[in-house]
């Protein structure tokens, strides 16, 4: 589609700056120091970073709404009626419907790419601005597989980027207090942690035949790398399109992210050793999601810290009462060997109740975050970390995605996190990556 003219700086200069912060970042990652950038003298707090946003509406227009004070040269939306409410607040960016367009057309004038669209479109759009040299923001879950996950990661490494997944909660206060009593040893060891969400995306067949997209709506750009099929009405986009498993991941991909995010970070987990997922489910639906899932995780010893089992829980298998306390719809129950914990995004709680009624929480040692934007665009212009970097919010998001890998292929797996393989399920490769249509492929270029 035609696109409006956009503010433009001299190409050369704009490769010069970021393959010096290329090569300062990659440096900076061989010494062990964090997944980001060097600074750059040029690169001050004061300039305005040249950012591409690809999705425009729904989570894209809040993450859009985090970065707004930074110069946004370039909108992407299959749906023009969002890109055209977009383009009338930011004047000066071009507009596209085709994100792999936008940055080939785009790359050499910008610093940043923002990425909030369906989940399947995810790694093909993040890769191909990591492959130019983009620092890169990604809306959770960070990839649509296991394996774009990994490779995610890498190029990010290896092109010296500044990275951040959208886990927003991530930057909340109570999130780092939670941290800070779990690694005090104020409930003793912990080695078993029980994590629940009551929302169901799942559910649903097929629909048979289908209409025209309307003439807003480039429906061939919105399938992306995803097999064709027709346009329904309201049953993909928008909104629906989390319950099919050629574009989502389901509840586990939705909130897995968010709520599982807290114990990986207070217990510094990483990669599974074994995963076995369960459903009310009488079979395993070849189009959508389950209406309700249960999934154990068995993660090994981590230096001093013992083994744990983590049980996620989703949709019809939500459970009301967790280690012997009611619970609300969703959070986290860490159980340790002197107490237990609940934990959601704004609160928690000791039990038992007794026992901790005088309870001192640890001083604080995680400083307050300026803003889960804010990191990233800090990161992007000195070097600073994010803690939801694409190496740690990678590894969390294979972990979350072989669950629904171990749905599928019905079995316990023994994950070979190494080589991304189940040792015992030859099968599940088909479900830890994916093939794409021609043109859309995720291909790393490092």
């Amino acid at each position: 589609m035609p696109k409006k003219t956009a503010v433009q700086r001299s190409s050369s200069a704009s490769i010069d700056r970021r393959g010096f912060m290329r090569a300062s970042g990659t440096a900076a990652l061989s010494a062990g120091v964090w997944s980001g950038v060097a600074a750059k003298e040029s690169n001050s707090a004061n300039e305005k970073l040249k950012i591409l946003c690809v999705g425009t509406a729904n989570r894209a227009a809040a993450n859009i709404k985090g970065i707004e004070n930074e110069q946004i040269v370039g909108l992407c939306d299959v749906d023009k009626n969002y890109l055209d409410r977009a383009a009338a607040e930011f004047k000066d960016a071009a507009t596209y419907a085709d994100y792999r367009e936008m940055i080939a057309q785009e790359a050499d004038s910008a610093d940043a790419i923002l990425v909030a669209t369906a989940d399947h479109n995810h790694a093909p759009a993040a890769i191909r601005g990591i492959n130019a040299g983009l620092h890169c923001y990604c809306e959770k879950p960070l990839t649509h597989t296991v394996q774009e996950a990994r490779l995610i990661a890498r190029a990010a490494e290896a092109k010296g980027v500044a990275t951040q997944m959208g886990t927003q909660i991530h930057a909340e206060p109570n999130y780092r207090r939670v941290v800070e009593i779990i690694q005090s040893g104020a409930i003793g060891d912990v080695r078993e942690v029980h994590v629940w969400v009551i929302k169901s995306w799942g559910g649903g067949d097929r629909p048979e035949g289908g209409e025209t997209p309307p003439a807003n709506l480039s429906w061939d750009l919105w399938l992306g790398p995803a097999p064709e099929r027709p346009f329904v009405p309201g049953r993909y986009h928008p909104a629906q399109w989390r319950r099919w498993w050629d574009f989502g991941q389901g509840t586990l991909g939705d909130m897995g992210c968010h709520y599982m995010d807290l114990p990986f970070w207070a217990l510094k987990l990483r990669h599974p050793l074994s995963c076995e997922a369960f459903s009310n489910d009488e079979k395993v639906h070849p189009e959508t999601c389950p209406l309700g899932l249960t999934v154990k995780y068995q993660f090994p010893e981590r230096g001093d810290l013992p083994p744990v089992e983590l049980t996620w829980y989703d949709g019809n298998m939500t459970p009301r009462e967790v280690a012997g306390q009611r619970v609300p719809g969703s959070g986290v129950m860490f159980v340790g060997s002197e107490g237990v914990m609940f934990a959601n995004y704004s609160t928690y709680k000791l039990f038992p109740s007794d026992k901790f009624a005088k309870f001192e929480p640890p001083a604080p040692t995680i400083p307050d975050s300026i803003g889960h934007h804010a990191e990233w665009i800090r990161a992007c212009k000195d070097g600073s970390p994010t803690l939801c970097n694409f190496d740690y919010s990678g590894a969390l998001t294979e972990s979350v995605l072989l669950g629904n890998v171990a749905y599928r292929t019905g079995k316990k797996l023994l994950w070979d996190a190494v080589t991304l393989k189940a040792t015992n399920c030859p099968e599940a490769d088909q479900y830890l990556r994916k093939s794409y249509r021609k043109g859309w492929e995720v291909e790393a270029d490092v």
